[in-house]
């Protein structure tokens, strides 16, 4: 997956400044800004939080559209298979960035995959809709933010994380108000969350379910049965979807043979992994390489 500043400069052609060291970033979006995410959908290693803050924006999510109003908080999890169909003319918001990385590594944002995951888990959508002055809270945090990345101030960096941790803190606050009454149970929650938290680290080599299950100390029974509750969808289309995405990351971008994508992918051998990859994508990986699609067409 692209780093988040793989994917700024892949989106923007340079970076936002000089100086920037690639962990988090803040600014002001608007419709054609947004369009350019769909460049890196899926593919970005980074939390992103869009704020709404004027007229309309519509996602694909999930197999089914989704559409944010002024005052809805769209998260983006590294993996998620979102697309940005389309905006109002007069769309605006705030997106914060952060480095997957950047954020494991910080004791105190280590809650944020439960805040990205829990709408979902919930509310069968990545997004919350927030009280007026909750959404005025925010946005006054995030502008806050882009303030300290553009500024020169010695200890900008600790800063930035501080306001971040606060920032989290302020949308774990506002969910728990938006998401009053629990539409799944916390075990179920915490399960499913827990299996969200495997999967990045562990797709490429596990591709079973047996693995997850018992890495949750759970039957395989249990784990398919949670998964299938809270999102309608099974444990192997989400090993499937991360081992389709980082095949269809390696192929686009890298220089590796399709036989060392299919090794790095622990495939049995390379028939395998283009069976694979034929039924997820409906193209052979050489055929994706090339940029044809299944019509004979180019991307």
């Amino acid at each position: 997956m692209y780093t988040l500043e793989e994917a700024w400069v892949k989106m923007h052609v340079k970076k936002p400044f000089e100086e920037w060291d690639g962990k988090m970033y803040c600014n002001a979006t608007d419709a054609e800004i947004t369009f350019r995410a769909n460049k890196t959908q899926g593919y970005m290693a980074a939390y992103t939080f869009t704020l709404v803050t004027e007229g309309w924006l519509i996602i694909a999510y999930n197999g089914k559209e989704l559409t944010l109003y002024p005052d809805d908080l769209y998260m983006y999890s590294p993996g998620l298979e979102v697309t940005i169909l389309s905006t109002s003319d007069d769309y605006h918001g705030i997106c914060l960035l952060a480095d997957e990385n950047m954020t494991i590594e910080t004791p105190t944002v280590r809650n944020l995959v439960n805040i990205a995951y829990a709408p979902i888990v919930q509310l069968h959508e990545p997004k919350i809709t927030l009280s007026h002055d909750d959404a005025l809270r925010l946005a006054d945090k995030m502008r806050e933010i882009c303030s300290y990345l553009h500024s020169d101030h010695i200890f900008k960096a600790q800063i930035l994380r501080m306001l971040y941790a606060v920032f989290l803190l302020d949308v774990q606050n506002a969910q728990t108000k938006a998401i009053s009454k629990r539409q799944v149970p916390q075990r179920v929650e915490e399960i499913f969350i827990g299996f969200i938290r495997l999967l990045p680290q562990h797709f490429a080599e596990h591709h079973d379910i047996a693995f997850y299950a018992s890495q949750l100390n759970i039957s395989v029974v249990y784990l398919s049965r949670v998964v299938r509750q809270v999102t309608g969808r099974t444990v192997i289309d989400y090993i499937n979807q991360m081992l389709v995405m980082e095949a269809s990351f390696l192929l686009r971008t890298s220089k590796l043979s399709i036989i060392q994508i299919a090794d790095n992918l622990h495939f049995a051998d390379i028939q395998s992994f283009s069976k694979f990859f034929s039924r997820q994508k409906g193209m052979s990986p050489r055929a994706y390489r090339e940029g044809k699609t299944s019509e004979g067409g180019s991307f």
